[in-house]
């Protein structure tokens, strides 16, 4: 056998045995290729793990264990399409704190991993370096995720600290990183997941020690750490307007705002399940663009943080179709309003994506497992070329209504509206200042990943340290005047609004499908 026969480093895109050989699988566009050619700057990224990145994958190669010393030196199939498909990454992993901490975890842990030599102020920064050097190599953009996260910080390392030292350690751990890649990395996550279902604060580790004003305190921290530096705040369940946490998502900007908090925009994270009913209900492209609208009219700018479609739980026959839709239908509606800057993928091939570790099997992203394009690629691919002169603002998809051009529902036959979704009540199961994440809330067995975060506290003891410790509640001294604000801003938002396009686009809601021709391809930038 020839040992090279099956190992090639320079054709693109990659074919997988499955991916039917018809033009549209074999041309070269390449999403970031389309956004070159966009009226606005957009980043598309993907997150991303060291491991498939730097390690060659010997059955990627013919799996004959013989190209093992041959495949080690090449670039893996991992790197080559991330490098051409996208122009920005996130780290998906190894910037969270108890990775920092425990760099050689597994890739997806959480707060059990961390290591018993394992100390406060001690970090190994190596797995990251190695993703930012990667990316800078390659002229990519990376986005830092993420300084703060209940979730994944050392939490067993900070339990018994007192409130003022863990203050010092989290505005420590925040200046240390952000120092670390002062220059580097140029937009952060700062705080993510601080929002309840509810829509209220989650009642998690920071906000019992510290009291709700950490999340303001991180972002002044961050701004002094680099003062330079584009800082966002990311959440989950808040992309659709209409439900209790996306009010909450705004409401908690719009107060930071008003204290003049250097916050520069939010992630919403847009983990779908096309199955989903009641909060995890998909949101229409309607409800995507007026919430993504009144956070831009803030002054702030938006962008889908982690996006993947879940289509597992669907039938068979319809996962490709509802998959392609929301790749399509909802990045052409956030790409829409003037605010969105940016889509990042969580993963984009289904051979590593976290769904898998915290859910259950399923294809959530555009790649397959052997890097073949999926119909979701295509889809999502169309809603970029809404942006370029052969485009449309918002494609063919309904904008100010949740009904297409046919009257059916939008997501017909695919996405199913249960009674607590026809109630508007897709929010009344969760307790006020639930902290729980989302795979948890969703029924993921997970406490041999998030530890025992909560075991810090006697039982039935319900007073937070930070009142022990003196420290006030935001709006202890004008809990009425906020309850008048809230209620104002909440009636404002509810309202149905009617959304117009640009002045060139008045005359019709719709658009016409667009396609690129050969020449059009032609003229787009080579990427080597």
């Amino acid at each position: 056998m020839d040992s090279d026969a099956n190992i090639s480093t320079d054709s693109y895109p990659p074919q997988s045995p499955e991916t039917p050989v018809a033009s549209e699988h074999q041309d070269s566009l390449t999403l970031r290729h389309v956004l070159s050619m966009a009226c606005k700057s957009v980043d598309i990224g993907a997150a991303v793990l060291p491991q498939p990145l730097f390690t060659p994958d010997v059955q990627d190669y013919g799996g004959e264990d013989i190209l093992q010393d041959v495949v080690a030196s090449m670039e893996t199939p991992y790197a080559r399409v991330l490098r051409h498909e996208f122009n920005a990454v996130v780290i998906e992993h190894h910037l969270k704190w108890t990775p920092l901490l425990s760099p050689m975890i597994a890739a997806h842990g959480g707060p059990s991993d961390i290591s018993p030599d394992c100390q406060l102020g001690r970090y190994d920064f190596s797995q990251a370096d190695s993703i930012v050097n990667w990316a800078a190599k390659h002229k990519l953009k990376v986005k830092g995720h993420v300084l703060v996260w209940h979730v994944t910080s050392p939490i067993k390392l900070l339990e018994n600290l007192e409130p003022d030292q863990v203050r010092e350690e989290l505005k420590q751990h925040i200046f240390t990183v952000m120092g670390h890649y002062r220059g580097r990395i140029k937009i952060w996550d700062v705080v993510n997941e601080a929002l309840a279902p509810d829509g209220s604060l989650a009642e998690n580790f920071f906000y019992r020690k510290l009291g709700p004003t950490y999340i303001e305190d991180c972002f002044r921290w961050a701004h002094q750490a680099d003062p330079d530096a584009t800082l966002l705040y990311n959440d989950n369940k808040v992309e659709g307007i209409g439900s209790a946490k996306s009010r909450g998502l705004y409401k908690l900007l719009s107060d930071l705002k008003s204290k003049g908090v250097p916050v520069h925009g939010c992630g919403m994270q847009a983990h779908w399940n096309a199955a989903g009913t009641g909060q995890n209900l998909c949101p229409t492209p309607r409800q995507l663009k007026e919430q993504i609208r009144r956070i831009g009219e803030l002054g702030l700018t938006v962008n889908l943080s982690e996006l993947d479609v879940r289509v597992s739980q669907l039938d068979s026959g319809l996962r490709s179709i509802a998959q392609s839709q929301i790749y399509h239908d909802l990045v052409a509606a956030a790409l829409s309003e003037p605010a969105c800057n940016g889509i990042w993928l969580w993963g984009f091939t289904d051979r590593h994506t976290w769904v898998t570790h915290f859910y259950y099997d399923d294809e959530p992203l555009i790649l397959d497992e052997q890097y073949g394009r999926k119909p979701a690629y295509f889809g999502l691919r169309q809603a970029l070329v809404t942006l370029t002169p052969q485009g449309r603002v918002g494609g063919d998809v309904p904008l100010s209504s949740d009904k297409d051009q046919q009257g059916n529902p939008w997501g017909h036959p695919w996405r199913t509206l249960g009674e607590h979704d026809l109630l508007g009540d897709e929010d009344g199961d969760f307790a006020s200042g639930n902290a729980r994440p989302d795979w948890e809330v969703s029924g993921r067995k997970s406490s041999d990943l998030l530890g025992d975060e909560n075991g810090d506290f006697a039982s039935g003891d319900a007073r937070p340290e930070w009142k022990d410790s003196g420290r006030k509640s935001i709006g202890d001294d004008d809990d009425e005047d906020n309850d008048e604000e809230e209620d104002g801003i909440f009636e404002d938002s509810e309202a149905n609004i009617s959304l117009p396009l640009s002045a060139d686009d008045a005359e019709s809601e719709h658009g016409d499908p667009i396609e690129i021709s050969e020449s059009h391809a032609e003229k787009l930038p080579e990427i080597s």
